[in-house]
């Protein structure tokens, strides 16, 4: 059996490296859209004011609690694929797809826009791995990906429903 330099077994799950890495390389900017939008999310639970104080703020800890068990399983799996996964503030910086919260929190109503905007760009970044995942034959990773495709669309799709009138 082949062994990589630390003398551990070499992955051989039928997905070649090159694609193991470039999969890791799409769930790492998952990791890193996911972490900003949970940092964002938490933040607007902590200084939304105003007539929907009370939706908002529950509706909020709800979401930023499902964000935060979201990280660790697309953590662990870039680390099933052999990878190290992003873990810095930096590397979230350079990875992310969506911008960090505002330093001056936004009027009610702007944090929802912001949070409709963040989810549906994570959305896009998972969408954005299927055929990859797919031509892999990774299905553990598409099945990641529709997981969390259908918690950020069905998110964005509620965020939006508080902004018609």
């Amino acid at each position: 059996m082949p062994k990589n330099k630390s003398g551990a077994p070499a992955i051989n799950i039928g997905i070649s490296n090159k694609d193991r890495a470039a999969i890791a390389g799409g769930l790492s900017k998952l990791l890193a859209d996911t972490y900003t939008l949970y940092l964002t999310t938490h933040n607007f639970h902590w200084n939304v004011t105003g007539p929907m104080f009370n939706t908002l703020h529950a509706m909020f800890m709800e979401q930023y609690t499902e964000l935060w068990n979201a990280v660790d399983p697309i953590a662990e799996r870039i680390r099933s694929l052999g990878h190290h996964a992003p873990g810095s503030y930096a590397e979230y910086g350079r990875l992310a797809t969506i911008s960090d919260a505002p330093t001056e929190p936004p009027k009610a109503l702007d944090m929802v826009r912001v949070l409709v905007e963040g989810h549906e760009a994570v959305a896009r970044t998972a969408r954005e791995m299927f055929p990859l995942a797919d031509e892999a034959g990774d299905e553990p990773t598409a099945d990641l990906l529709t997981q969390r495709l259908t918690v950020h669309e069905q998110t964005a799709w509620m965020l939006r429903s508080l902004l018609e009138e």
